[in-house]
């Protein structure tokens, strides 16, 4: 039959059934079992869902009922929804597939979330608390009881408060997958002791968008828009990259046009329209060439411009001598921008001048649909990269393309985070350690530099939490990790909160096992799209027993082994280190129902959902549910589609008193304004705080920056230390021609392979086939220069040493630079018992400041060693981890590391092997010294006495007097 008739005869059979259906009274649900195909099992399904699956061997297929329950992907920070299917007769988990209630991902989940299965079945998790027997490092460990690690922890914890040694407590994430939980918990302890990975990550994105708006992330309406432009590889590595990918696909299909500017190729540049390929770090240059165009052509919004930028401050500021009219405004933007020429930019980016002229062409056709995407990527990679953002921002300023439909808006319109039933205040102190004074402008915590700062003896740990991080091989320098996290005088007690092994668990005291996405409970909401929805992420083994009857107290009961959830552990190590109430931190945590005890999770969350979720309650009430048993059933909330332009909306006259406005509109008000953990402007003279701009006849919202605009000219720049880059500007990098050995070229490692989970375990065999190495990505070009072949062993000199890899001679990457991921090459030591499936075992050594990391000769070693699909695995290589061989590159105001490195490519020496590290220890000192050389620390710039400007977004801000650099800190 051919296959158009297939589908007709289908249809009819479909709409056939349908009607029989009907006629009997009964609701048709397409995908029902054994009725037709269908994306999805219908919701009314959920309970008993039946799959025809087929009998190894014998030709024949049985029935399987399984109970679905949704959960939420802990494999990136997209979030998206999971429903794990679970046999109801062995009550096991069978497969994980896409949540169709789930408002960002719709169903449709990356390899990711399936692989989730691989994490849960792994041979080789953690099941049980371990206790370090031995050295740190020596790979010894003995199984011990939950009560011993808590009481351990919570002895040393309690001491440390009474001793007033608070800055001693360090907890250090990753990518923490939940909204505000552990944070709570650390306000209720009274403690600034959050370090996270930010910094790494994406600080310079965040710093380029909170100069222009007040906050530090964007939301994309990618599926309205006209004109999309992606810094990155974003369709398959990028910012959520499966929701966006979505919808950048829907917006493609639509006839939206996509421009990609990346230095390689990639799986999003070949659906580009236009795919751009840079010289590394002149990414800023390209962005400001465009928009010379649209300010030349007069084709950007001057009615936008006008309205809401602090164009008069600008004047004022800048240009005193001028009239303070939009006219002359106009003038000096002119200028200001005329030396970015497309020639200009063609020539520090070694683009074709065509294409640029062709991108600016498209882009001033895009009116207010253009959303613009860059989170990492370059500005992550080079010195002064946050100024990418925050000239690719600058398009859609000129464009007037914020808040409106297919364009782009701040995160916290389209985020939710609900309030939580622990009411504590923020700390009262402010650790040095973690925010230290060299970095007044860092959007977030400097926890790369840490084993820089316990060397030189600015503090020390008492008692330091890991958890899904792992630094020794995430971060650059990861033998300075391995130093400082080996010596007790440094770091006292290393408790590793992680489900599966890792380089850095290895170092720990106490590793205690931590469920994975489907072992858990956590609150998530991202700005996946133009509309808020929080995902409930839950224990489906739990779930799925107490639907059928059994009462569970613990998520012990449930779980494999003795694996816990991290909320009920820091509940019960809260209770124990305030054991008599003394601290006055138990209180926090207390049950309401049951005195005496700390919350359970049911009335944790049900307090959430019955109290601060708006439209939760009604949903649930409609069909015959408590708010808990909604978000257990469907496992995701839309809490509303997107608000529009929020900033022109018109302040409540209930939020004004005893108004006043200041020569640029701002308006300030008496009445108390809660601004939460967001940006805080200034109070003017009287104490008043600001609550809108007043533009005509009525004060609307505005931004949450100190003028209440959109700030072109960044005024806390000036005043902080940095006026040479109050505009948006280009920052030639570290790796510009003109800083680089006319020997050495641009080391790319800001990209992943989409397939990686990188700290979240190194077993996740589907996704090992489908990306198992990382080979150096080399031009033709230079592969000849060199003398390399495809395939052939190079060596690669960066920082501190040198790493051994396997080239990829491909047009792929463009001339005069190479590329390798940041997110393979995991490793462990040889002769452990720790049995890594998808590890290298090597040898590490150690002379002096000399160490090394050498593969073991036998390549077999690296496949599974047991297990029943040891036989599978065709392949060998796990890739090189680069990282080990890079110095710290602290952005001087970001405070971002700038990953891209300068390096010297090499044929590999004789007895060389892929994976081979070697580094010295003594350059990384070098390094560090020369980058912090560079900043400009608030004891020398601060206009007023504080640490860092008080409007300036913070995690677990301190109050105000903590600010001051007099201020307490502990």
């Amino acid at each position: 039959m051919k296959p158009k008739n297939l589908i007709k005869t289908l249809n009819e059979r479909i709409s056939s059934l349908k009607s029989e259906t009907e006629s009997r009274g009964e609701t048709f649900y397409p995908g029902a079992s054994r009725i037709n195909l269908a994306a999805f099992p219908p919701k009314e399904h959920w309970d008993d869902w039946i799959s025809l699956e087929p009998i190894k061997g014998t030709g024949k297929r049985r029935e399987t009922h399984y109970m679905l329950v949704p959960t939420t992907c802990f494999n990136c920070q997209s979030s998206c929804g999971l429903l794990a299917y679970v046999d109801k007769e062995s009550l096991e988990v069978r497969k994980f597939e896409g949540n169709p209630e789930h408002a960002a991902s719709r169903g449709r989940n990356c390899a990711k979330g399936p692989a989730t299965l691989n994490q849960i079945t792994d041979p080789d998790r953690i099941l049980y608390p371990l206790k370090r027997v031995g050295e740190r490092g020596e790979g010894k460990w003995s199984r011990i009881g939950w009560d011993e690690a808590l009481d351990t922890l919570a002895e040393r914890i309690r001491a440390a408060m009474l001793e007033d040694r608070r800055d001693e407590i360090m907890y250090h994430v990753g990518r923490e997958g939940e909204d505000g939980f552990t944070e709570g918990v650390f306000k209720a302890w009274g403690m600034d002791s959050i370090n996270t990975h930010t910094n790494i990550c994406s600080a310079a994105g965040r710093t380029g968008l909170q100069y222009w708006m007040g906050f530090d992330r964007p939301s994309n309406d990618f599926a309205n828009a006209d004109v999309i432009v992606l810094t990155s590889a974003h369709l398959e590595s990028g910012h959520y990259f499966n929701p966006h990918a979505q919808r950048i696909i829907e917006a493609k299909k639509r006839g939206a046009r996509l421009i990609v500017v990346d230095v390689r190729m990639s799986n999003t540049s070949t659906h580009a329209d236009h795919w751009v390929s840079p010289y590394p770090g002149s990414e800023a240059a390209i962005f400001l060439c465009m928009a010379r165009h649209l300010i030349e052509t007069k084709t950007y919004n001057r009615a936008f411009v006008r309205r809401w930028w602090n164009w008069q401050e600008y004047l004022e500021s800048l240009y005193p001598d001028d009239a303070v009219s939009f006219d002359n405004f106009e003038a000096r933007l002119a200028a200001e921008y005329a030396d970015y020429s497309f020639e200009y930019a063609a020539a520090e980016s070694q683009v074709d001048v065509g294409q640029l002229r062709a991108v600016a062409e498209v882009i001033a056709g895009a009116g207010t649909k253009l959303c613009t995407q860059n989170w990492r990527s370059a500005a992550a990679g080079n010195l002064g990269g946050w100024q990418v953002p925050r000239t690719l921002f600058l398009l859609n300023a000129l464009m007037g393309a914020i808040g409106t439909e297919g364009a782009m808006m701040p995160n916290a319109w389209n985020k939710f985070v609900p309030e939580s039933p622990m009411q504590a205040e923020h700390p009262a102190w402010w650790n040095e350690m973690i925010y230290p004074q060299e970095f007044p402008l860092s959007v977030n915590e400097m926890s790369f530099l840490l084993p820089h700062f316990l060397k030189e003896g600015r503090g020390r740990l008492d008692t330091y939490f890991s958890r899904v991080y792992n630094p020794v091989w995430t971060n650059p320098g990861g033998f300075d990790w391995v130093e400082a996290l080996s010596d007790t005088s440094k770091v006292g007690l290393h408790a590793a909160l992680t489900p599966t092994w890792n380089e850095t668990a290895y170092f720990a005291d106490l590793i205690l096992p931590m469920g994975h996405a489907s072992e858990r409970h956590d609150l998530v909401s991202m700005e996946t799209h133009n509309g808020r929805w929080i995902s409930f992420r839950q224990p489906v083994a739990r779930v799925a027993r107490e639907r059928l009857g059994e009462t569970i107290g613990d998520s012990r009961q449930t779980n494999p082994g003795e694996v816990w959830e991290e909320n009920e552990f820091w509940f019960e190590l809260t209770w124990r280190i305030d054991h008599d109430g003394t601290l006055g931190i138990r209180r926090h945590i207390e049950s309401k129902i049951s005195p005496g005890q700390p919350m359970g999770m049911n009335e944790y969350y049900a307090w959430i959902f019955d109290h601060s979720v708006p439209g939760l309650p009604e949903a649930a009430a409609a069909e015959h549910m408590s708010p808990l048993e909604y978000m257990r059933r469907y496992g995701s909330f839309q809490v509303d589609e997107g608000p529009g332009a929020w900033f022109e909306a018109a302040v409540d006259e209930q939020a004004l008193e005893d108004e006043q406005i200041d020569a640029r509109g701002r308006v300030f008000t008496r009445r108390p304004v809660d601004f939460g953990d967001g940006p805080t402007p200034a109070a003017d003279p009287q104490g008043r705080l600001p609550v809108g701009v007043k533009i005509g006849d009525t004060i609307h919202n505005g931004f949450p920056t100190p003028s209440g605009r959109l700030e072109f000219y960044s005024s806390t720049l000036v005043e902080w230390g940095w006026p040479e880059y109050a505009l948006p500007s280009y920052i030639k990098s570290h790796i510009h021609r003109d800083n680089l050995a006319t020997d050495q070229m641009p080391l790319i490692p800001t990209f992943r392979l989409p397939t990686q989970i990188h700290t979240r375990g190194a077993n996740s065999k589907w996704l090992d086939e489908l990306a198992h190495n990382n080979p150096v990505w080399m031009n033709p070009v230079d592969a000849r220069r060199i003398g390399v072949v495809d395939g052939g062993r190079i060596r690669v000199h960066a920082d501190l040493g040198y790493f051994v890899a396997e080239a990829w001679v491909t047009d792929g990457i463009r001339p005069g630079v190479v590329a390798c991921s940041h997110h393979m090459g995991r490793w462990q030591f040889t002769g452990g018992t720790d049995n890594h499936q998808r590890t290298m075992q090597t040898d590490l050594s150690n002379t002096g400041s000399q160490w090394s990391l050498t593969p073991v000769a036998d390549e077999s070693a690296m496949a599974p060693q047991s297990g029943v699909d040891a036989q599978r695995v065709w392949w060998t290589a796990v890739g090189v981890h680069q990282n080990l061989t890079f110095g710290v590159h602290p952005d001087p105001i970001s405070g971002q590391h700038c990953w891209h490195q300068g390096v010297r490519v090499t044929p590999a020496e004789r007895g060389d092997m892929p994976g081979q590290i070697h580094v010295d220890i003594d350059a990384s000192d070098a390094v560090y010294a020369q980058w912090m050389a560079r900043t400009r620390p608030a004891a020398q710039v601060s206009p007023d006495g504080n640490r860092r400007p008080r409007w300036m977004l913070r995690p677990l801000k301190p109050g105000a007097p903590a600010y001051r650099l007099d201020g307490p800190t502990r």
